[in-house]
């Protein structure tokens, strides 16, 4: 893992990758150096359209290209994709399940020092509330390439939380297998479960580490789609370990934790721990200093992970 970057880089790369496709129409509210939808730009400039600052005018006109049979990606920070342009998201995309993917970069914390404004810890949950929304957060720049290709593959609304910070590359190009509503297991243990998306996978896979040194086996799944969850495997999971710790750069409330939780009330209960940000806005300062600060780190899943193995059933 000793390559770095950012998935909203991988977002444009695929962008430009699969945009051959001419149905593929990409729209930017006055963003498309931050997005990365340049790359799409300088390669299809006749199918780039910049819309200005004006987020809720870009889903309608999205929904509108849609339902000319358009491919449309409408891109954006997260925190004006999902909550500026909300209204325009809900009754003009998703109450019609239009063809339109919404790409929802500079998501969490980690954009740093643009501070609680820019910084949104609630989109996960307002999106998956959404019927007909396809919610996805990949890990890296290689999981965000497939779940575009997924995206243009998949006939619907599909929101995909990118990030700013660079991370660890995790995944392998030309091993990887990507499939909406499908979890991966990237590690394998028996004694608990630790479930993470985006960015905190990585931190999860260094838990798991630090727990390997105290003699805890724990496994690792990626869950890169939130809605659809994959209830099947978190359901094995738990039933194999009798212990789960979730982990996501979002708030505890709504987001990953809350989809993991419904699923265990519903079908297996065993003890949960969760580590996410704990009903709190952001702050301004650097990416790496906010993780620590709310307790995003993979100490703080060691911590839970305790936590949630000593209160299984003896």
């Amino acid at each position: 893992m000793s390559q770095k970057m950012a998935t909203r880089e991988g977002y444009g790369a695929a962008l430009a990758e699969f945009g051959a496709d001419s149905r593929i129409v990409v729209l930017d509210a006055d963003l498309s150096k931050s997005t990365k939808t340049e790359v799409f730009k300088k390669k299809y400039p006749e199918r780039f359209i910049n819309m200005g600052i004006a987020e809720g005018n870009m889903m309608t006109v999205a929904a509108g290209l849609a339902s000319c049979g358009k491919i449309v990606f409408a891109s954006s920070f997260a925190m004006f994709a999902a909550g500026r342009a909300f209204e325009q998201v809900r009754n003009s995309i998703c109450y019609p399940a239009l063809n339109v993917k919404i790409g929802a970069s500079h998501a969490g914390i980690t954009v740093g020092e643009d501070g609680a404004s820019h910084q949104t810890v609630e989109d996960i949950a307002i999106m998956r509330a959404l019927p007909n929304m396809v919610v996805i957060s990949p890990a890296d720049s290689v999981e965000t390439k497939f779940a575009v290709k997924a995206a243009i593959e998949y006939d619907g609304p599909v929101y995909l939380r990118l990030g700013r910070a660079s991370v660890p590359v995790i995944f392998d190009e030309n091993s990887y297998q990507f499939e909406i509503g499908k979890g991966t297991v990237l590690k394998e243990g028996n004694d608990l479960t630790i479930i993470a998306t985006g960015i905190m996978v990585e931190k999860a896979l260094e838990a798991r580490e630090l727990l390997q040194k105290e003699g805890v086996q724990a496994r690792v799944i990626n869950i890169h789609t939130i809605k659809p969850i994959d209830s099947e495997l978190i359901v094995k999971a738990a039933m194999e370990t009798g212990a789960v710790v979730t982990a996501e750069e979002h708030s505890i409330i709504g987001g990953l934790g809350s989809a993991v939780a419904e699923v265990l009330a519903d079908k297996y209960p065993v003890p949960i721990k969760r580590v996410g940000i704990e009903d709190r806005f952001g702050k301004s300062g650097k990416p790496n200093e906010l993780l620590e600060k709310y307790g995003l780190t993979a100490k703080n899943i060691v911590e839970k992970a305790k936590e949630s193995m000593n209160m299984k059933k003896k």
